[in-house]
């Protein structure tokens, strides 16, 4: 196996150089990168890990902690994220929050003390003072995606201005009788997604002097099973029947277009739906949206982290960045009939 020696000689470089052009630590010109780089591939020569490790204190490894990782959003913020560790030459250790209560408390209690990590991303979790009180006494830089957290960087997404953009949507077409389907006290999440979602939408039908009706309203649990069985309620009495199905994620909305055509109706003719997410399926289905843009989300997150690994990369984020999202109208909306 070549040593560093060797590809120090074949570069024309100190080994120090071509210690900090191989790990990211430290000044070394475009050139002299692309140089030392190109002496280390001729001589298939890998840098090692532990001595890495060793030498800098640094593992080039990042924890990410996550809720779900069966359902697409946080797939999708997962994708992001390990997109661009990879494209600045870090790992990453995916600790899977999806076993409740007992894993979440093995992850913050022992995990993540253990495990040697440069820094930790929390994808949507809304950390305790204690959970976050352990973080960092890791002392290594900390991002969370969803929310803002306590003495944390964050980026977060403004989910009462995300309902009040999609309802405020339907009723630009006309609508007054609008349904809406959410979440229920087992679907909470952190942050309280399904609630404040609720929140916005019931805020712009008061705005608009649209009296709340309860019987509008229907839980359910995120997923397209969910928004079917949800919609098939909402939809089943012609004398109720509501023109339009706000539904608080992009899961449930195709759902709720699934169960529209069971019945009979025509999407968008007979009841118009729009989401959020702008999921993979949302184009096929023809859904119109509010994209939220959870792959740039992850990358963003992993921006941050360098910044704080690397400081003077760029000028430092605030301490909460807003997330972008945006409305895009596609087929299952329309001016009421």
């Amino acid at each position: 196996m070549p040593s560093i020696n060797e590809v120090a000689e074949l570069a024309g470089v100190s080994t120090a150089t071509v210690s900090r052009a191989l790990s990211g630590n430290g000044h070394v010109s475009s050139a002299t990168r692309e140089r030392v780089n190109a002496a280390a591939l001729e001589l298939e020569y890998v840098v090692s890990s532990n001595a890495s490790s060793l030498a800098t204190g640094r593992t080039k490894n990042v924890g990410i902690v996550i809720p779900f990782l069966n359902r697409w959003y946080y797939g999708a913020v997962l994708e992001g994220a390990e997109d661009a560790l990879l494209s600045h030459g870090y790992d990453l250790t995916l600790y899977n929050l999806g076993g409740g209560t007992e894993a979440r408390r093995s992850v913050f209690e022992h995990f993540l003390l253990r495990k040697r990590v440069d820094a930790v991303i929390a994808i949507c979790l809304e950390l305790t003072a204690g959970e976050v009180s352990r973080l960092i006494d890791l002392q290594k830089p900390i991002v969370g995606v969803g929310g803002p957290l306590p003495g944390v960087r964050t980026l977060s997404l403004d989910d009462i201005a995300v309902a009040r953009r999609a309802t405020e949507h339907l009723i630009a077409l006309g609508h007054r009788s609008i349904a809406h389907i959410g979440g229920n006290s087992e679907s909470e999440m952190d942050f309280h997604v399904p609630t404040k979602r609720r929140v916005g939408y019931e805020a712009v039908l008061r705005d608009e002097g649209i009296e709340v009706d309860s019987a509008l309203f229907q839980a359910a649990d995120f997923t397209i099973q969910g928004g079917y069985a949800a919609a098939r309620h909402l939809l089943s009495d012609p004398g109720r029947r509501p023109t339009a199905v706000f539904a608080a994620s992009d899961e449930m909305a195709i759902g709720a277009i699934l169960a529209a055509r069971d019945l009979g109706l025509s999407v968008p003719h007979d009841v118009s739906v729009v989401g959020v997410d702008d999921h993979e399926l949302a184009d096929f289905f023809g859904l119109s949206t509010i994209a939220q843009f959870p792959t740039l989300q992850g990358g963003a997150a992993v921006e941050i982290l360098m910044d704080q690994l690397h400081p003077g990369h760029h000028e430092a984020a605030p301490s909460n960045t807003p997330l972008h999202f945006e409305l895009v109208v596609r087929s299952s909306t329309a001016p009421v009939s």
